[in-house]
């Protein structure tokens, strides 16, 4: 890496620009020489006021800036038709995640997988006890959160995608192990641990590579496409249940396993077509690669002020970075700007995704309704799928108009109102002559379609979000390592929800739903007060927004340093003295006089 540079010195926030001016500061006292300023292109070497020269060359970045932003603007879109195709390859490792979460949900209910997994009655017949039930399916979970911690740091050491194309192969190696158990249930359960290893390193670093490689102005709609792949998954995954459950034999379920293999291989070799992050390529020194990976990914020229203004930015970013040393784990708590409040923040968020109640559907959704009465449970399981794909779809228009602040707080809405219909339904009208007589007919068909409005709203705001919102927030130098812990709490809250779902449902029935409904309330005055719109940002600026103190609720209006005019106030953004309510029912102040202030990320963000 060269040495610091006035151009990558204007590039840097205020903290990290001190530094670096420090450096200078000594390095020129040392020296006993006159310092230098201008681009290559030349602005002469004669010397000039130190202040001086940093103004110049922070109104060179804001031409730059301009210039940079006219040609984005200019692009059509054919011209992103290829970076959207890496980034869907890469997403292609949410569809792993998603087979596993529709065919687990059925093998518990295939006849010939209970009779060798299961335990036997008195009377020879076979069922899973819920003990051994939520082993199988909740331990997938536990691998998956192990490897998004140990396994992420491939990304770091190899690159992102030599990382992913390793977990993916570890991913094979428990499937191997899966469909080779014969009647040992712990050999299963080995196999889903494994499996579940290579699944938490492609949830952490396949969301990492894609937002490294987006157009800022995609980002938000291309990691989405994480969550649609899930969402397929879940969805092919239940139509494998349905093809195969009128075999008696373990075609069942050793079909749905052995076609894990044809998306494992297909996922690397899509690896082999995308480029790498050109971040992690400036931070390892492969500059001349770095442009490249710039240059194809957005289809510009390798000297285009694109490529030349976001290859300033990296490695001002990086040089910063390392003149604070190796990144350690503390820096989770102890780093600015803000870090222990964004990895907290991270962590809630995927822990609230989870707390959303989703996989309480999706996991035991056959058995879930054979409960309201149904005779074929897999056909509504499909229904299901089908709902979370399409709704998916939504997701990526929503996520890049509207903003991730709006999302999320909408969806919590919207999530506990279906929750309230769909357990008061289901304590007070399922079971009128009790839960030994019939269930209502009627009654069963609104829980369905209340499911149903449930898995919409879920599918368009907070599914695929969480995963957008911890792929933004943290800085090159941890984001691995955070995203990593995030998706660590995601995989441990799923966990605990798939193993005791069985034991919670088995004490009080509907009255689960009572439970996610009051996450939900939580989840939204959490995104409120601590959620910031991070929408029309580099992951740059973010850390920018982070390091000026923005107010959540007003960092929709936050405009980064380098588009802000001569009468932009960013102090208006960093207090507000009104009592809570108000931050939340008063007219917005950011310029949308007359809207609500849930409103707000709506209808601002300069672009």
């Amino acid at each position: 890496m060269s040495k610091a540079n006035p151009e990558n010195v204007a590039a840097l926030n205020s903290e990290q620009r001190a530094t670096m001016n420090s450096i200078s500061s000594n390095e020129k006292s040392e020296n006993q020489t006159m310092p230098t300023t201008g681009r290559d292109s030349g602005y002469g070497t004669s010397a000039v006021n130190p202040k001086e020269s940093l103004d110049q060359d922070n109104e060179d970045l804001k031409t730059l800036q301009k210039e940079a932003d006219e040609q984005l603007e200019s692009k059509s879109k054919k011209d992103l038709i290829f970076v959207s195709i890496c980034c869907l390859m890469v997403s292609f490792g949410g569809f792993i995640f998603g087979w596993d979460t529709g065919t687990i949900s059925g093998f518990v209910n295939q006849t010939d997988y209970v009779r060798r997994f299961g335990q036997t009655r008195s009377n020879g017949s076979h069922y899973l006890s819920n003990v051994r039930m939520g082993l199988l399916v909740s331990i997938f979970n536990v691998g998956a959160a192990i490897g998004g911690v140990m396994l992420a740091r491939t990304g770091d050491m190899w690159g992102r995608r030599l990382g992913l194309i390793t977990v993916v192969s570890i991913y094979t190696v428990g499937i191997v192990i899966q469909i080779a158990s014969i009647d040992k249930w712990f050999q299963y359960f080995i196999g889903r641990i494994i499996s579940g290893l290579g699944v938490g390193g492609i949830a952490v670093l396949a969301p990492m590579l894609i937002s490294e490689v987006a157009p800022k102005q995609l980002r938000g709609t291309l990691v989405s496409c994480y969550q649609l792949m899930i969402t397929l998954g879940i969805f092919l995954g239940y139509c494998s249940n349905f093809g195969t459950k009128n075999y008696s034999n373990s075609v069942q379920w050793r079909v749905p396993l052995g076609l894990s293999f044809a998306w494992a291989l297909f996922m690397i070799g899509g690896m082999l077509m995308v480029p790498e992050s050109p971040r992690y390529l400036v931070e390892v020194g492969r500059l001349e690669d770095a442009k490249r990976s710039l240059s194809k990914t957005n289809k510009v020229e390798v000297n285009s002020p694109f490529v030349t203004l976001e290859m300033e930015k990296f490695e001002a970013s990086v040089e910063a970075e390392r003149l604070a040393g190796t990144a350690n784990w503390n820096e989770l708590v102890t780093g600015r700007p803000a870090m222990f409040k964004r990895t907290v923040m991270g962590m809630m968020i995927q822990s609230l995704q989870q707390l959303t109640g989703a996989n309480y559907f999706f996991y035991y959704g056959t058995t879930i309704f054979r409960a309201v009465g149904l005779e074929d449970s897999f056909e509504t399981s499909i229904v299901l799928g089908v709902v979370n794909f399409v709704s998916t779809f939504f997701a990526l228009y929503f996520v890049d108009h509207y903003g991730r602040r709006t999302c999320l707080l909408w969806g919590c809405v919207g999530m506990i109102c279906c929750y309230v219909v769909y357990a008061s339904v289901g304590v007070t009208r399922l079971w009128p002559n009790g839960q030994s007589q019939p269930s209502s007919k009627g009654a069963g068909n609104c829980m369905i379609v209340f499911a149903c409005f449930f898995i919409f709203c879920f599918a368009t705001t907070w599914a695929p979000i969480a995963y957008v919102v911890t792929s933004e927030i943290y800085p090159l130098r941890v984001r691995g390592k955070a995203i990593s812990v995030a998706t660590a709490c995601n995989c441990m809250w799923g966990f605990l929800i798939s193993f005791f779902t069985p034991f919670i449902t088995g004490a009080i029935n509907f009255y689960y739903g009572y439970v996610f409904m009051g996450c939900m309330v939580f989840a939204y005055f959490f995104v409120f007060f601590l959620v910031p719109e991070t929408k029309g940002l580099t992951l740059e600026e973010v850390n920018e927004m982070y390091e000026e103190g923005v107010l959540p609720w007003k960092s929709a209006s936050w405009v980064p340093p380098s588009r802000r005019d001569v009468d932009y106030n960013v102090e208006e953004l960093k207090t507000d003295d009104r009592p809570a309510y108000k931050k939340i029912f008063s007219k917005n102040q950011s310029g949308n006089e007359g809207k609500p202030a849930f409103y707000k990320n709506i209808f601002s963000r300069n672009k």
